[in-house]
């Protein structure tokens, strides 16, 4: 029986190199740096929850939809990721995209790739005018901190019989790194398996990860990997 493998991937700082919803909250927020930073220590000690955390940044945006993707575009993907994602699907295994920042960018994102097949989950963004509110349709009811549980998605994809491997850079991966079969960690991320003794290999592109990915014998065939309608459309 041929081994079939899921890559969960994380994208503010993995698909993309840079963290596209940060660089959104830094360009169009009211909150000064100081409460910036208060926010986020909260969040990296635990005493603030992710979706906390999202409700604070969007409370403080003044800025448009049409200004806000007009932004995010000035960004692009880690170039390495598309031939990834298709040598993976090729195969027959699965690729989909999780992420804590928002469907406004990803889907746009991955579509100027050539890549809007790809099923994603993220967090929404509903603009009335220059206000900005924070909706969290992957929300789990049995992880109350995450907007977007990655966990519960890897959990998924084990129980259709993919081996999970789950690919990040940031302390939002931590539920994702704790249920998958393996681990591909950098930055942040890379550190908490370190001190969680969470097994995890480190990579710097997904040149690497597709490399990464061929030692293992990357095959299956015959299953939907989006079954439950993931696809943030």
């Amino acid at each position: 029986m041929k081994r079939r493998f899921a890559f969960l991937c994380d994208f503010d700082g993995t698909v993309s190199p840079e963290d596209i919803g940060a660089a959104l909250v830094e360009r169009y927020s009211r909150t000064g740096g100081a409460g910036k930073q208060v926010l986020l220590e909260g969040w990296r000690s635990g005493s603030l929850g992710t979706r906390e955390l999202i409700e604070a940044e969007c409370a403080s945006l003044d800025v448009s939809e049409a200004e806000a993707l007009d932004f995010t575009r000035r960004f692009r993907l880690d170039p390495d990721f598309a031939p990834f994602a298709r040598r993976v699907l090729e195969a027959g295994g699965a690729v989909m995209v999780l992420s804590e920042g928002y469907g406004l960018y990803i889907r746009d994102q991955l579509a100027r790739a050539g890549l809007a097949h790809v099923p994603w989950a993220a967090n929404y963004l509903v603009f009335e005018g220059r206000r900005v509110t924070p909706e969290f349709p992957h929300a789990s009811p049995e992880c109350p901190r995450c907007g977007n549980c990655k966990g519960a998605h890897v959990r998924r994809y084990r129980d259709l019989g993919f081996e999970t491997v789950m690919v990040g850079d940031g302390l939002s991966d931590r539920c994702g790194a704790g249920a998958a079969d393996r681990v591909l960690a950098r930055g942040e991320l890379l550190g908490w398996c370190r001190a969680e003794n969470v097994a995890a290999d480190p990579f710097e592109s997904f040149a690497d990860v597709l490399r990464w990915a061929l030692g293992l014998g990357v095959a299956g065939a015959g299953v939907d990997p989006d079954p439950a309608g993931a696809r943030g459309h």
